[in-house]
């Protein structure tokens, strides 16, 4: 990733699983923060999978290595959201909002091939291609590849993280998303903290206890 000034381009990465409704808060945030920001956000979305990171069957074991009847909450999406990503970073852009509305908006099944399918259709995808790449195993390979350089470059440990130029990771939770005002200055806050404040390891609000 390439360092910048506040007046250049900000290049980001956010490591994502379609599950996370952080990742659906955060994606909503950023689209605002993009908007504001006229051109000088550049996102890349990493695909992290929480079903992987969670999983009971020990280090060997890989969600991208198991047979296409292995019963994934989550595999086929981010098979769909790579098919999307053949098709270009635009295509990608508009299926991965969609489906992220879809799960945490609709509570629309994203394990459901026809759901990915009604999702690309309203993402304006071209649907023969999508729907062979669809099928296309060796897609999940970007998968593997995003999720292992979480893990081993990074630690990487949830969803959304963050990686800011100079590489400063950052896991955020927000719920809800910020209002729309106040998107643009939070942005510039975390990224502050996360260049500027290096010695903050963790902010974290003590749960209060239900009434």
């Amino acid at each position: 990733m390439t360092a910048n000034t506040m007046n250049d381009t900000v290049y980001i990465d956010v490591f994502f699983d379609f599950g996370c409704p952080y990742v659906y808060n955060a994606a909503v945030w950023l689209q605002k923060v993009e908007e504001d920001m006229k051109g000088k956000l550049a996102i890349n979305w990493k695909y992290f999978s929480l079903e992987q990171v969670n999983n009971q069957n020990g280090p060997d074991w890989k969600l991208w290595e198991q047979p296409e009847d292995y019963p994934s909450r989550g595999r086929r999406a981010f098979l769909a959201a790579e098919a999307a990503r053949c098709q270009g970073e635009a295509a990608f852009n508009r299926f991965h909002m969609a489906l992220l509305r879809a799960r945490h908006e609709q509570s629309r099944d994203i394990a459901d091939v026809n759901t990915l399918i009604e999702v690309a259709v309203s993402s304006r995808l071209e649907m023969p291609r999508f729907q062979e790449d669809l099928s296309n195993r060796q897609l999940l390979s970007k998968l593997a590849e995003d999720h292992t350089l979480a893990v081993e470059t990074l630690s990487v440990f949830g969803t959304p993280t963050l990686v800011f130029p100079g590489g400063q990771a950052v896991f955020l939770k927000m719920m809800p998303a910020p209002p729309p005002e106040e998107c643009l200055q939070l942005f510039k806050e975390i990224r502050h903290l996360a260049e500027q404040r290096q010695y903050v390891q963790e902010v974290k609000r003590p749960a209060r206890p239900r009434k």
